[in-house]
């Protein structure tokens, strides 16, 4: 059932996958049949605490042509600003929940002649909804998995990576992969895709337009994660309301925890939806829609991730 935009769902049954990874499955909450996903696919789970409520963007790992229910894979991270945690420690099955429609920032690119993919440990569930579909069409494909050692056994479970072309590396703290070595001498028309931690995302990127890789060939995916920052406050121009922003919150939290429905879709920076006016103050920009222009300019700023370098910002809100 669709109300208000939201899908009401309920869960249906959680798996243990390793001491901070679990599976979730919903089902929708009425019976009958989930949109059709795309691949890459992310959705927003509401989750209602009793003290606040957090609004959390995951991959669905599901393929998209699943519509009797819908799975997430989620790490519980111990510097979680609490979404991780309320899932799993406080959801149960049977319990409802609200879930965006499905929505793709980061599609496959029909033209490429080969894909590239490279994940690094929770990065890996966006490129488990590509696969059937990139199975389906035929298509060259390689998947590189990066993980600590310990995890190793747990990615090869959700990967079946016994599969040709699919490659799961156990990689050491402080050990760096060789991505020169995976991204040189691919035939023309090859694309390259990445989700997991910023640095390795911004690795791969770096490493592929050092090799002579064009922009458009590189595509990243990103829910955020960036710290947080020194605490300000943040007024909004139509009602004159001032909220404070603590250091470890995001922006769009503070006005979500103030009841304020702010526009966001990714929840990542890498959208545009959440981008507001800003009419005073300083930003300190972090997301990857803006150009340098626009970000030189400080006429808007992406809720979801970035912040401020002054004390205050004043939103046309």
């Amino acid at each position: 059932m669709i109300l208000d935009g939201k899908l009401s769902a309920r869960v249906a049954e959680i798996e243990r996958l390793s001491p901070t990874l679990k599976r979730f499955r919903f089902v929708p909450e009425k019976g009958g049949a989930f949109p059709t996903s795309p691949p890459g696919a992310h959705v927003l789970v509401t989750l209602r605490g009793p003290d606040r409520v957090w609004q959390n963007a995951y991959s669905l790992v599901t393929p998209p042509d699943q519509r009797d229910h819908y799975a997430i894979v989620v790490r519980r991270v111990p510097d979680s600003r609490g979404g991780s945690h309320f899932l799993h420690d406080r959801l149960e099955i049977g319990d409802a929940v609200e879930l965006s429609a499905p929505a793709s920032l980061f599609p496959i690119a029909s033209l490429a002649r080969k894909h590239i993919l490279i994940a690094g440990g929770i990065g890996l569930t966006p490129f488990l909804s590509y696969r059937p579909v990139l199975a389906s069409r035929g298509a060259a494909y390689e998947l590189h998995q990066f993980c600590a050692p310990d995890e190793v056994e747990t990615f090869r479970g959700l990967l079946g990576s016994d599969a040709a072309g699919i490659h799961v590396h156990g990689v050491g703290r402080g050990e760096r992969p060789d991505l020169a070595a995976l991204l040189a001498d691919q035939p023309l028309g090859t694309h390259v895709y990445t989700c997991g931690p910023q640095g390795l995302m911004d690795a791969v990127e770096e490493t592929a337009r050092g090799l002579g890789w064009t922009p458009h060939a590189i595509h990243r995916e990103s829910f955020g994660g960036d710290k947080g920052g020194e605490p300000f406050t943040v007024t909004l121009a139509r009602s004159g309301r001032s909220i404070a922003v603590g250091a470890s919150q995001t922006l769009l939290e503070a006005l979500e925890g103030e009841g304020i429905e702010a526009p966001c879709l990714c929840r990542g920076g890498a959208c545009g939806v959440c981008l507001l006016p800003l009419v005073e103050g300083i930003p300190d920009h972090r997301d990857h829609v803006l150009s340098d222009a626009e970000k030189a300019e400080g006429r808007l700023i992406a809720t979801c991730v970035s912040r401020a370098r002054s004390e205050t910002l004043v939103l046309d809100f």
